[in-house]
Formats: structure tokens, sequence, C-alpha cells
């Protein structure tokens, strides 16, 4: 139920009451990518102590997370629409964190995956909530801003996880790393649920809301009946396999390439996917926003344009003779590497109805993570076992060649949903 004040609040309290909010949820999107992200540090220590191959990491940091991350997402974005966000938010973060702290119990290759499917359940009732609180206290002047300082949430969650997994297995070992990084976010869990107030659905864009959510079949004609929001989520599905395939793999790839461990490259790393993708998302967004103010086709195009830049100096990345050339061929695909994601959910808010938007971020989120963070990982897995078998002496590098295909494709399709971009989003502006 919404909170009923005396009087209404300033415009200066407002500001500052939301500005928490969004730092709030964008910490909490950070400990989402932290409890995600570590193990991908953790690979090769983690694959020596338990015995375990390629193909089963690549299944275990993509499709076995991503399967029940996307399904999971679903129903609980039908609560979100629903019921309150707040507290959905609250009890995900709980389940979440509690499961990555449990994964340095495990003792054998089963353990582990049982305990990453849960932190695969309670990460499905992140991002929908989060997302749609945000979009009511942002309008969709400045929404591609605040969701790409939500965004940066994922650089920023990969450089702790990094750092946290490189120092912490360096010095304790990795099921100690696994506690450090779970348990603070029980702490966090407490903190949402009581500073946080749910935000009045649809008021920063004076619409109505009869507090009446779109049945299932109803949402998902809505979203099927806009072409742009189709050709986008299939342009992002692509970008997705490429960028979580590079995600979960370039540890690796560095460690085997140059002989490294995993605390040597953790803050290099961890900077350039964490710190510089954290900037280039907010700035970005902004970049965006101004673009998509003349013209709303530049949610799509701008990714579209990203994603043919990073091509070039992905190849040159997987190349490079040297660590410090490869750090240095990595800098323009981090900067632009976490965009493509924050403007996915400015447009699955855009795009559809008051009430339908904690859905549409989830259907969104179904199909990147099934097929981005399920298919990306898992592919490169079995590709570099194939290879292997092959005599190929750089399996892993040949893999991840292969991936930015991917991108490639990409950018036809998204130029495809900037031609019914604005023509859908009024539609959604109409919608009950």
């Amino acid at each position: 139920m919404t909170q009923i004040t005396a009087a209404p609040p300033s415009p200066t309290s407002q500001n500052s009451s939301r500005a928490y909010v969004l730092g709030l949820l964008t910490l909490v999107y950070t400990f989402n990518h932290i409890d995600r992200q570590i193990l991908l540090i953790l690979i090769e220590p983690i694959k020596a102590e338990l015995n375990i191959s390629d193909g089963q990491i690549g299944l275990l940091t993509g499709f076995v997370f991503a399967a029940f991350y996307a399904t999971f997402g679903i129903p609980i974005a039908m609560w979100a629409d629903r019921g309150n966000r707040r507290n959905i938010l609250a009890i995900s973060l709980s389940l979440w964190s509690g499961m990555t702290a449990l994964s340095g119990f495990a003792l054998n290759y089963w353990q582990l995956l049982i305990a990453r499917m849960g932190v695969g359940v309670g990460e499905a009732g992140g991002t929908p909530p989060a997302t749609s609180i945000i979009s009511d206290l942002y309008a969709p002047k400045e929404r591609a801003f605040a969701l790409g300082i939500y965004t940066a949430g994922i650089g920023l969650g990969v450089l702790a996880g990094f750092v946290i997994g490189g120092y912490v297995y360096k010095y304790f070992g990795w099921r100690t790393a696994f506690f450090v990084a779970g348990v603070p976010g029980l702490i966090l869990a407490g903190i949402v649920r009581l500073t946080i107030r749910e935000p009045k659905r649809g008021a920063i864009e004076q619409r109505s809301d009869d507090g009446q959510a779109s049945s299932f079949g109803e949402t998902l004609r809505f979203i099927l009946g806009q072409t742009s929001f189709l050709w986008m989520l299939a342009g992002c599905c692509l970008i997705c396999i490429s960028a979580n395939a590079f995600l979960a793999w370039t540890p690796s790839h560095l460690q085997r390439t140059y002989n490294v461990g995993p605390s040597d490259i953790a803050i290099p790393l961890g900077l350039l996917i964490g710190g510089v993708g954290s900037v280039g998302a907010i700035l970005l967004g902004r970049v965006c926003d101004r673009l998509s103010a003349r013209n709303l086709a530049w949610r799509p195009w701008m990714i579209a344009v990203c994603a043919a830049i990073a091509l070039p100096f992905a190849w040159m990345f997987l190349q490079a003779d040297t660590l410090n050339m490869a750090y240095a061929w990595n800098v323009v695909p981090s900067f632009i590497g976490l965009i493509y994601a924050s403007i996915a959910y400015t447009a699955s808010q855009e795009l559809v109805g008051l009430r339908m938007r904690a859905f549409a971020s989830a259907f969104m989120l179904f199909c990147l993570t099934l097929i981005g963070i399920g298919g990306g990982p898992s592919i490169v897995g079995y590709l570099s076992e194939y290879f292997a078998a092959q005599g190929n002496e750089a399996p892993l590098k040949s893999a991840l060649e292969i991936m930015l295909g991917f991108n490639a494709l990409s950018v036809v399709f998204l130029g495809m949903a900037g031609l019914t971009y604005a023509r859908d989003a009024k539609r959604a502006a109409e919608a009950v």
C-alpha cells in the first residue's frame, strides 16, 4: 500500500530520496554480480581440487545457473507486478547471498552445482522489481541514465568479485572467498527492507494506475505485438551470448595463455571489466538519453554502434602477444560492454504498460539469461574441449574467436529495432 504524507515532499527531498534508492538498488545489483561472478576468477583452483572438466564448468557457469535464474524470473516478476517490490527484492537478496556462502561447503561438483542453482533462484527476483521501481522514480528523459547507473552494478560486482576471489583465495582459499562474498548480502537485505518505500506506479509519468495487472496471456500478447521489442531482444541475445562467454572464460584464457594465477589478474581485469565498464554504462546511458530525446530509435541504435566498434578490439585482445597488450586491447570492449544491458532494461520499461514492467524485465532477462548466460559459457566450454581433442594448441582462444560472430550479427537486428521503436513506445504509453 502506498504511504500517504501530510504534505507533498519538496523537489529537493524527492531527488535525494530517489538518489538514495537508486544507489541502494545499484549496490544490491553489485552484490548480485559479486555472488554470480566470484566463481569465474576461481575456476582454475576449483577445477583442480574437484577434478572437473571445461564442459562441466561451462554448465556450472552457464546453462544450469541460467535455467533456474530464467525460469523463476517469470513467476517472481508476475508477483512483483501485483505485490510489494521492495519485499520481494529483500527476500531474493537473502536467498542468493545465503546460497553463495553455502557454495564454500561444496565437497564435489554436484554439491557446488546445487548451491549455484540456489543462487540462480534467488537472483531471479533481483532485477525485475528493481528496474520497475527505478522506472517509477525516473522519467523517460533520464531513464537510460538512471538504469545506466544501476547497470554499473554489473561492472562493480565483477570488480569486487574478482578482487575478493583473487585475494581471499591467495591467503585463505577459494572456500573462504564464497563466505566473504555471501554473508554481507544478508545484512544488505535488512537495509533494503527497512529503508526503501514502495513508490507509486506511474506517478513520475503522470499515468494512472488502476491497480489491476494484465494476465500472463494479455501481457505476453502485448509484448509480442511490439516489433521493436522483439528485434531488440534478438540483437541483445546475440550480444549476450558473446559477452557472457568472454566474461566467464577471460580469466581462464589469461591464466592459461600467459601462465599467471588468479591473484595476478584479479585487480587489472576487475578494473577493466568492472571499473571501466561501469563508467561506460553511466556515460553512454547519458549520451543515449540525449540522442533519444531527438529520436527514440537511438535506444537500439546506440547498442548497434557500440557492438560494431567493439568487434575489432575484441579480436585483437585474443591475438595479443603479452598480458599487458591484452589489457590494452580490452579497454574499448570493456568501456562499451555493459551498455546493451542498461538500454535493454530501459526498453523493457518503455515498451509496455505500467503493470507489465516487472514481467517485461523478467521476460527480457529470461531470454538473455537462458540464451546468453546459458549458451555463451557452455558453448565455449564444449568448443574448447572439441578443439583440444583435435590437437589445437590454444583451444579456448579458438572457441572465443568464434563467439565474436554473434556480435557482428547483432548489429543487423538492432538496426531493425530502431525502425519501429518510437511507434511502439507510443503504443505502450497509451496502454492501461
